[in-house]
């Protein structure tokens, strides 16, 4: 438990809870971090300008040695494995403007975590996966969990022989045809290190207001922890109900850990906000995510997205929801405010449990005992494969086969893509349709070309996105990707009462994902995600009600909606070489 002082505390809460707009902006982090970065660069620029003025010679050199740091940097960034729409636009900053994009790849462009970081998570993530109740049913270590980089994992010890592979299929004990992982399924469990589950209680709920009524009665009913991890959190109605309840818990026993994002958070808390909270009571512990410093060498890309809550081991919930007000209707802002959240019951939780001390214990001291959070009276795959089914199912499930889910995370550590690889399998197996939410839609080559694709094969292809932005810039960009998919025949909406927040996906009445990860490029390549893959789940029926009472409150996009003149095309297509930093 952290200790505050009382003063500190009173204060904290004054600056929390007043109206802030246009005040004491020396509160607003984000002010102070871009001043201090903008100090940095412009001190760069005046010793550049320095050099070049007084020194020709040195003036020669600082040139020559820009170049060369250049041409390495441009030759670590074609050799790399990212996406080439991660890499187009760098090397034309780089290019144009060395100097600067030079300082701006170190500070936004890598994408990836620091050496330190993926190592702390990588060690957590093969203690807990090791512990997991579920892990028994995939046999042998899943590849992204059995070593911390590539490099590691193909390197052979110097004087041993390299281990020969096992060509022989891997399968679940039970040998029924059922039983075996097959697809996107057999990817997340036994290459990824998600299990399956299919027993338990799957409810999808249509509006945040509804997911935050069923968070808060979990939250209430809490008899031995809580465990929440959320990107956004604000002052509000929303946050002080939820706080007040974890505080009660805490009096009652309850052990309370909870994460948040920093740069989620920059607007709306104080510093040290994590240490205010614990020191409201010994059993609650907070965690800020990638704390951000005012230092130009820092990478702030990579942020925790995620959103969830597991009570007890026993439920779980996620979806688009963050602890503000916006988010269940509190207040307006851009609009009515259309969010989507889940609840999961049974063994499925345990796998939220073992994502959410993949961060905590990364980057805690005071480490928790993971095993004494999972709920190991849940059954296992292996246990309800012969039993009868538990989740129910979808009315268009096919006869003979289980309805099952899977709870799964996507990070930017491994450079594997596992949210991008489970929308694109969902898009591609599509035979009659393919509906998404989405409040962004910043689009990479290789999804661009499955949602064109599934549209010219006649698959009716819709995307919801908002119809009153959040961010007109992006919004922007948003709306500049809408031509190419319209053309191929994919049908655009936008959602006219407001801004869809909504994270989701539904093909042919079987298959579906919702969680936290938007069609943009921040999410699928550069933050930590999380959601959850349905096959054949009830929850698809759930989910396309919910479409199907939507569509009729949007508009149809159509060529002249997105009009432009020449300055509209030439600023689309500058937006569009720096749409990785969106």
């Amino acid at each position: 438990m952290k200790q505050m002082s009382e003063k500190r505390r009173r204060r904290i809460e004054k600056i929390l809870y007043r109206d802030r707009r246009g005040k004491v902006i020396i509160y607003n982090r984000i002010f102070v971090m871009g001043l201090a970065m903008l100090l940095q660069i412009a001190l760069v620029s005046v010793l550049l300008v320095k050099v070049f003025y007084t020194n020709s010679q040195n003036a020669v050199l600082t040139f020559l040695a820009t170049n060369v740091v250049a041409f390495l940097l441009l030759l670590h960034i074609i050799n790399n494995n990212d996406k080439l729409s991660g890499k187009f636009g760098w090397v034309i900053i780089i290019l144009l403007m060395p100097v600067f994009g030079i300082l701006m790849f170190f500070l936004y462009g890598d994408g990836r975590p620091t050496k330190k970081m993926n190592m702390k998570i990588n060690a957590e993530k093969q203690k807990n996966y090791a512990a997991l109740p579920a892990a028994k049913c995939i046999p042998g270590t899943p590849p992204m969990l059995s070593a911390l980089s590539a490099s590691q994992f193909l390197r052979t010890p110097k004087g041993k022989k390299a281990e020969q592979t096992d060509d022989t299929p891997r399968e679940f004990a039970d040998e029924t045809e059922n039983a075996k992982p097959c697809g996107i399924t057999k990817y997340l469990s036994d290459f990824a290190g998600f299990p399956v589950s299919y027993d338990g209680e799957a409810t999808y709920f249509s509006s945040g207001k509804e997911t935050f009524e069923a968070i808060m009665e979990a939250v209430r009913g809490a008899k031995k922890f809580i465990l929440a991890e959320y990107f956004i959190i604000a002052p509000g109605k929303t946050w002080s109900e939820f706080l007040a309840a974890l505080v009660k818990k805490a009096e009652e026993g309850v052990q309370v850990r909870l994460i948040f994002d920093n740069a989620g958070c920059l607007k709306a808390l104080p510093p040290h906000y994590d240490r205010y909270v614990e020191s409201l009571h010994e059993n609650i512990r907070c965690l800020t995510f990638n704390p951000i410093v005012p230092v130009f060498t820092v990478r702030i890309n990579n942020r925790d997205h995620r959103k969830q809550i597991v009570v007890d081991g026993e439920v779980a919930f996620t979806g688009g929801i963050n602890l503000a007000d916006e988010y269940v209707g509190e207040i307006v802002r851009f609009g009515n405010w259309k969010d989507s959240g889940l609840r999961i019951r049974g063994s499925a939780a345990n796998t939220f449990t073992m994502l959410f001390f993949n961060v905590w214990n990364a980057f805690r001291k005071d480490k928790d005992d993971v095993s004494l959070f999972y709920n190991f009276s849940a059954p296992v795959p292996s246990d309800t494969l012969a039993k009868e089914q538990s989740l129910s199912r979808a009315k268009a499930a096919k006869d003979g086969e289980r309805a099952f889910l899977q709870p799964y995370d996507d990070s930017p550590l491994d450079k594997e893509s596992v949210g991008e690889t489970v929308y694109l399998d969902v898009i591609n197996r599509a035979r009659r349709y393919v509906w998404i939410y989405t409040p962004y839609l910043i689009l990479d080559d290789e999804m661009r070309v499955a949602l064109c694709s599934a549209a010219k094969r006649g698959v009716d292809v819709r995307i919801v996105a908002p119809g009153i932005p959040d961010k007109k810039l992006t919004y922007r960009l948003t709306k500049a990707n809408f031509p190419p998919l319209m053309k191929a025949g994919v049908k655009i909406y936008t959602y006219t009462p407001g801004f869809v927040h909504a994270k989701s996906v539904l093909t042919d009445d079987r298959f579906a994902v919702v969680g936290t990860i938007n069609l943009d490029y921040r999410s699928l390549y550069l933050n930590f995600e999380n959601a959850v893959y349905f096959s054949d789940c009830s929850v698809a029926d759930a989910l396309k009600a919910d479409y199907l009472s939507t569509f009729p409150l949007c508009k149809r996009i159509d060529y002249p909606d997105l009009k432009r003149g020449r300055l509209g095309r030439f600023v689309d297509s500058l937006l569009r070489v720096f749409e990785t930093l969106f």
